[in-house]
């Protein structure tokens, strides 16, 4: 089947987002299928459909922006996690952070003032930081076509937290350049240790039951549709128990105990 922008907002409305809040899209285009017009009808779809509110993507850099390559272009440097990103970083009206290895960008109500002071911070998703806000604003993540294994903001939850062995102690000595060329010192503790995030698809189960996720379809993709606050709440409630729950990748041995009651 080929998905066509009116075919993708229909999708977008059976998916119950509300076009006047905050949802950050983690995305694989392949997983959509054949769409008319490509990527930028997939995007075209979300910006049209989120006019009213903020609709945010993240543009990484952490696979290539290190200390031996430590110069984050806001303007240039591409992303590192799929097409769809590095389109909409382009695009006019998008402001990205300049967060040196886990920038996000956005579009919409309120986007210079959730990018903004990402740079500020040592860690890729401090409190304080564009995922933290996301919080804040009881956002929307959309999974399209990826599981939790590509979900940012659980990072978040790790660090805010406090689970050890997430960061290193050290700071690698990075460079932010900014639009018009200035170029700003950012101290940056990097994630270090196990792939924990290869790890974080163990939660699924107890999110859905929880309340805090729920499945959809965007084109050919399944899409998970996460609420921030709710998988914010249930992870920092089994990290709290059980701090090493994404030290391996074995199936949690009795997920009715994470169960609880379902979040309204």
């Amino acid at each position: 089947m080929r998905h066509t922008k009116e075919s993708l907002t229909r999708q977008l409305e059976a998916l119950g987002l509300d076009g006047t809040g905050t949802v950050l899209v983690h995305s694989s285009m392949k997983s959509i299928g054949e769409v008319e017009g490509g990527a930028d009808t997939v995007l075209d779809a979300l910006t049209e459909y989120m006019a009213q509110g903020l609709l945010v993507f993240p543009t990484h850099t952490w696979s290539y922006i290190n200390k031996d390559h430590p110069r984050f272009e806001v303007e240039l440097s591409p992303v590192c996690v799929g097409i769809l990103p590095e389109l909409f970083r382009k695009r006019p009206g998008v402001i990205r952070s300049w967060h040196p290895t886990h920038s996000v960008a956005a579009l919409g109500r309120d986007a210079q003032a959730f990018t903004a002071e990402d740079h500020r911070f040592d860690t890729p998703c401090a409190r304080g930081s564009s995922w933290g806000k996301l919080l804040d604003r009881k956002a929307t993540i959309l999974l399209v076509g990826v599981d939790l294994r590509r979900n940012t903001f659980i990072h978040g939850v790790e660090e805010w937290v406090d689970i050890p062995g997430r960061l290193t102690d050290d700071h690698d000595m990075l460079y932010t350049i900014t639009p018009d060329g200035t170029e700003i010192p950012v101290p940056s503790r990097r994630h270090c240790g196990l792939p924990w995030s290869e790890h974080f698809w163990k939660v699924e189960e107890v999110l859905e039951y929880r309340g805090a996720l729920r499945k959809g379809k965007l084109g050919d993709a399944v899409v998970r549709v996460c609420d921030a606050a709710g998988v914010a709440e249930v992870i920092t409630e089994m990290l709290k128990e059980e701090p090493d729950l994404f030290s391996d990748n074995e199936p949690l041995q009795d997920p009715e105990r994470w169960m609880g009651s379902r979040s309204e």
